[in-house]
């Protein structure tokens, strides 16, 4: 008896979910990105610069900051942010800055500041993780983390009253 005959078909299947910035394939080596000049060698992004002649295209990270399109979201509340906010921004950039020393696709793209909260995008879900602990080590406050479907997009709320 064949089981597949009388299974039921109505069942929903779980769609794979496509991360559109990810390369289907490997980059031709070297590769060097257009817009911010990282370079793709030896299977990975690095500040290195090329010294033969290279692939020219826009990295993932530029693509991202281009159409705005974040993978990750860090909220910051409370009145402790509103009394330190340039020691805090500080902070924030210097993690920024060792996050991409090392990872080049890791960046902010953006820093809003609303009435109640100050909103930040981030290109990768890596650096919105490391700020948001940040935050927390140096001033303690309360940190969540929510990560989005197969882990491709995080969010990071930090307060502190």
């Amino acid at each position: 008896m064949d089981k597949s005959q009388y299974s039921r078909r109505d069942r929903l299947t779980q769609e794979k979910r496509h991360d559109t910035y990810k390369q289907r394939g490997k980059w031709p080596e070297p590769t060097v990105c257009k817009e911010c000049g990282s370079l793709f060698q030896d299977g990975r992004w690095s500040w290195d610069k090329s010294t033969e002649e290279a692939n020219k295209v826009v990295c993932p990270a530029c693509q991202r900051i281009a159409d705005n399109c974040p993978a990750g979201y860090v909220e910051i509340k409370g009145t402790f942010f509103k009394e330190h906010r340039e020691d805090l921004v500080n902070l924030i950039r210097n993690e920024e800055k060792l996050e991409k020393a090392q990872h080049p696709m890791e960046r902010i793209i953006s820093i809003v500041y609303e009435d109640d909260h100050t909103m930040l995008t981030t290109t990768g879900v890596h650096i919105a993780r490391r700020i948001g602990k940040a935050l927390s080590r140096a001033c303690h406050g309360d940190l969540s983390m929510q990560y989005g479907h197969d882990e491709k997009s995080i969010r990071v709320y930090w307060s502190r009253g």
